[in-house]
C-alpha cells in the first residue's frame, strides 16, 4: 500500500475511533438512580408511585400537570359539561403510539374498561365514571354517577394504552401482580408519550429513548433516559459522588450534608405528599402469627391507641431521618387539600398510658405480632421498623421484623397475609379524597377501598368519603374532608409517622423541578 494512503486511512479511523468515545453534542442522557425498581410496565396494574414516575414517561392521561402542578390538557385538548353528569371531552388529533398507529376514541374506551379490572389497584382514578361513551373517532363523553369536583385530577393518571397493540399481545387483561401472573403488557409499553421504553431488566435497568413523533415538545433536551433502582445506600452515594450518576432521588438523610458540600453537586430540597405509617388488618376474625387466638386485638380502638402512644416520632425525627420528616397525625401532608396543621398534631409518647390502654383491652402482658416492612422504598423504612419494634417492646407488644424489598412486600399486603405492615402514600391528586377513598372505604366497586388492604370498614366514614365525591359546593367539601380525616385520626384506623422532606441530588449541570409527588420528568430536564 501507498505509504501516504495508509496514513490517511490510519487518521481516518483514528478518527472514527474518537468519534465513537465521544459524547453526542445533540443527546443528552440522564442517568437516574433511586432505591426501588417498578412493580410492572402495566399502566393499569399498580399504584406504586415509582411505577407511575417511570409510566408517566411513556403512558399519558387525557389531562396531565405542569411544572406547577395545575392541570392542563393532554389526550383531551378541552372539556364541556354537557350536564352535571355528562362531560364532553375532545381528543388531540394527529397523536401517534409509539409503533405509529393513530390514538382514536376507541383506545380510550378500551382503557377504561381494562382500569376497572378488579385484579389492580388503579380503579380510583376513574371512579365515579359509569361509562365512556364514544360520539366520534376524537370525541368522547364521561358519564358520571355523579357531578366530580376533582375528575380532572383524577384523570391524570388513567393512562391510555393501544387497544390494538393490547389485543394483538393477549395483554387485554390487567397484570394481576399479587399472583405472580404476567403477560405481554408485564414487560412492554406502548404508549403515546414522550419517551418510549427500550428495555427493562429487573433490579438491574430500565431504558427510554425520546418519542420522536410526540405531539408535544420537550422542555429539557433528554432524548435518552436510564433508570437504576440501587438498593443499597452507600452504593447509590458512591454512584452520585463518582459521575455515573445524574440525578438521585432517594439520598440517605446521612449523606445529605456530604453531598451539598461536593462542588459537583447540588441538592434541591422541598417536602413530599407523602405519608408514612403502619396498617392494622382491622378485619379478619383470627390473625395469622399472632399469638392472641380466636379474635382479633387490633379490632379494638385501645389497642391501636397503645400502639400510636408508644412511639416517639421526634425521635425518629431527629435521630433516624436527621430532621427530613415532618411527625404526622393526619394521613395526609401539608400541601394537600385537606390537610390543615391545627389537627395534625401527633401525641406525645406515653409509653405508661399505652399500657393502661393495653390492659383496659384486656392484653395487660400484650402480644406477639409479626410486623412486615420494606427496605427499599421509603427514607429509612426498615430502620424506622426495627426503631419501632423497640419502642413498642417496652409496653408488651412484641413485633417480629419481616423486612423485605417492596416488590415482595407488596405481594404480600395485598394477598392480605399482613396483619400489621408499613405503607407509604402519596397524595397524586393532591386532594385528601384520593387517600381517604383507596385506604379508608370500605372495599367495593368503582374505587372504593382500592388499596384497602388492611380491611377498614366504618360505615359513618364511608358516609363522609362519600358525601365528598359529588359536593361541589367548596366550603362544604371542605367541612366534609376535614371531619373524615379527624375520624381516621381519632378511630386510629392507621398509625401514621410522619410526612417524608424529600430532598434530591443533581450534577451541577442538570436542571429539573424538585417534585413533590417524587416524580421527575424528563421532559422538564436539561443536561448542560
Amino acid at each position: 500500500m501507498i505509504p501516504q494512503l495508509r496514513r490517511s486511512l490510519l487518521a481516518l479511523s483514528t478518527c472514527f475511533a474518537l468519534a465513537a468515545t465521544l459524547p453526542d453534542a445533540r443527546a443528552a442522557t440522564l442517568r437516574w438512580a433511586a432505591q426501588n425498581d417498578v412493580l410492572t410496565l402495566d399502566p393499569h396494574s399498580q399504584d406504586h408511585t415509582t411505577t407511575s414516575a417511570i409510566l408517566q414517561h411513556a403512558y399519558e392521561g387525557l389531562t396531565r400537570y405542569n411544572e406547577a402542578f395545575e392541570v392542563e390538557p393532554a389526550l383531551a385538548t378541552r372539556w364541556t359539561a354537557i350536564s352535571p353528569t355528562q362531560m364532553r371531552f375532545e381528543l388531540r388529533r394527529g397523536v401517534k403510539f409509539h409503533d405509529g398507529s393513530p390514538f382514536t376514541a376507541d383506545d380510550v374506551i378500551f382503557s377504561f374498561n381494562r382500569i376497572r379490572q378488579p385484579q389492580g389497584t388503579m380503579q380510583i382514578y376513574v371512579a365515579g365514571i359509569k361509562e365512556i361513551r364514544k360520539v366520534d373517532e376524537y370525541t368522547v363523553d364521561l358519564m358520571l354517577e355523579a357531578p366530580q369536583p376533582i375528575l380532572l385530577r383524577n384523570l391524570i393518571d388513567f393512562r391510555i394504552m393501544s387497544k390494538t397493540w393490547a389485543e394483538k399481545n393477549r395483554a387485554a387483561q390487567v397484570h394481576d401482580y399479587k399472583s405472580k401472573e404476567e403477560n405481554y403488557a408485564s414487560r412492554h409499553a406502548m404508549g403515546t408519550g414522550p419517551y418510549r421504553i427500550t428495555s427493562w431488566q429487573p433490579d438491574q435497568r430500565l431504558t427510554m429513548e425520546i418519542h420522536k413523533d410526540w405531539w408535544d415538545k420537550n422542555k429539557g433536551n433528554v432524548t435518552e433516559l436510564s433508570y437504576l433502582p440501587i438498593k443499597s445506600e452507600p452504593t447509590r452515594v458512591a454512584a452520585m459522588i463518582a459521575g455515573d450518576v445524574d440525578l438521585l432521588t432517594d439520598v440517605p438523610t446521612q449523606d445529605v450534608a456530604k453531598l451539598k458540600a461536593d462542588p459537583k453537586l447540588k441538592v434541591v430540597e422541598g417536602p413530599e405528599t407523602r405519608t408514612i405509617f403502619f396498617a392494622m388488618d382491622l378485619g379478619s376474625n383470627e390473625l395469622k402469627g399472632v399469638s392472641v387466638k380466636g379474635k382479633n386485638p387490633f379490632k379494638d380502638i385501645r389497642v391501636r391507641e397503645a400502639l400510636s402512644l408508644a412511639i416517639d416520632r421526634e425521635a425518629i425525627r431527629r435521630s433516624i431521618m436527621r430532621w427530613q420528616s415532618i411527625p404526622a397525625a393526619l394521613m395526609v401532608a401539608p400541601g394537600i387539600n385537606g390537610h390543615s396543621a391545627d389537627i395534625d398534631k401527633p401525641p406525645k409518647p406515653d409509653p405508661e398510658r399505652a399500657k393502661k390502654l393495653l390492659a383496659e383491652a384486656g392484653y395487660p402482658q400484650g402480644f406477639d405480632t409479626p410486623l412486615h416492612c420494606p427496605n427499599n422504598r421509603y427514607v429509612n423504612d426498615e430502620e424506622i421498623c426495627l426503631a419501632v419494634v423497640s419502642m413498642w417492646s417496652k409496653i408488651g407488644i412484641h413485633a417480629r421484623l419481616v423486612a423485605q424489598p417492596m416488590s415482595q412486600h407488596s405481594q404480600l399486603f395485598q394477598r392480605f397475609e399482613s396483619p400489621l405492615f408499613m405503607l407509604g402514600w402519596g397524595v397524586s391528586t393532591r386532594d385528601a379524597l384520593y387517600m381517604l377513598q383507596a385506604l379508608a372505604h370500605t372495599r367495593g366497586s368503582g374505587g372504593d377501598g382500592s388499596f384497602n388492604f388492611s380491611k377498614v370498614s366504618d360505615p359513618a366514614l364511608d358516609k363522609l368519603i362519600d358525601a365528598s365525591k359529588s359536593e361541589t359546593d367548596t366550603p362544604k367539601r371542605d367541612a366534609l374532608l376535614r371531619e373524615a380525616l379527624l375520624r381516621v385520626r381519632d378511630q386510629h384506623l392507621f398509625i401514621p409517622l410522619h410526612h417524608q422532606m424529600r430532598p434530591w441530588a443533581l450534577r451541577t449541570n442538570v436542571e429539573t423541578p424538585h417534585r413533590s409527588n417524587d416524580r421527575p420528568e424528563a421532559r422538564f430536564t436539561t443536561i448542560k
